[in-house]
């Protein structure tokens, strides 16, 4: 069992200045996301997009879910996700980060990165990796993460 609390909904950033306006930004790490808000957001920034019994199984298999939302016409507004798998001892990794383009350059993406590794590292992980496209690499090496250390590869397997 993880170590950190599930939560329904914290708020995140206090009055976000969005087209104007004024939003609070919450946090949840429930696992029970919409999956259809999920694959808009995912859209949004031009991913391919996946099978739902797939996303749905690497949800419900997940070590931490975080989701960032906001609330608009009583209704919850997903901007930001991210999920980590784990061996609940030692490593995770972190997958599917991603940050509505509306909501890019808030510094949300960076607070969405420390809020994950803080659950993480609250759950005694000590070993946190992530696998980033190149556009991305300065993102993740500005929050601490490091290429290639001590040597070490990634080795991937495909079927031909």
């Amino acid at each position: 069992m993880n170590n950190f609390k599930i939560c329904d909904k914290i708020i995140l950033v206090d009055k976000l200045n969005y087209k104007g306006n004024q939003i609070d930004i919450y946090l949840s790490t429930r696992k029970d996301i919409n999956l259809y808000d999920l694959e808009k957001l995912c859209d949004s920034v031009g991913w391919v997009r996946r099978p739902f019994r797939k996303v749905k199984t690497a949800i419900e298999h997940s070590f931490l879910i975080i989701s960032l939302f906001h609330i608009q016409n009583n209704s919850n507004i997903l901007i930001g996700f991210a999920r980590a798998t784990s061996d609940h001892a030692f490593n995770a990794t972190i997958w599917d980060v991603v940050i509505h383009p509306d909501f890019q350059g808030k510094g949300l993406g960076k607070t969405l990165m420390v809020q994950t590794i803080q659950h993480l590292r609250s759950a005694d992980i000590t070993t946190i990796t992530l696998f980033a496209d190149p556009q991305v690499i300065t993102f993740y090496k500005n929050l601490g993460f490091i290429l290639d250390p001590d040597g070490v590869r990634g080795m991937f397997w495909y079927p031909r």
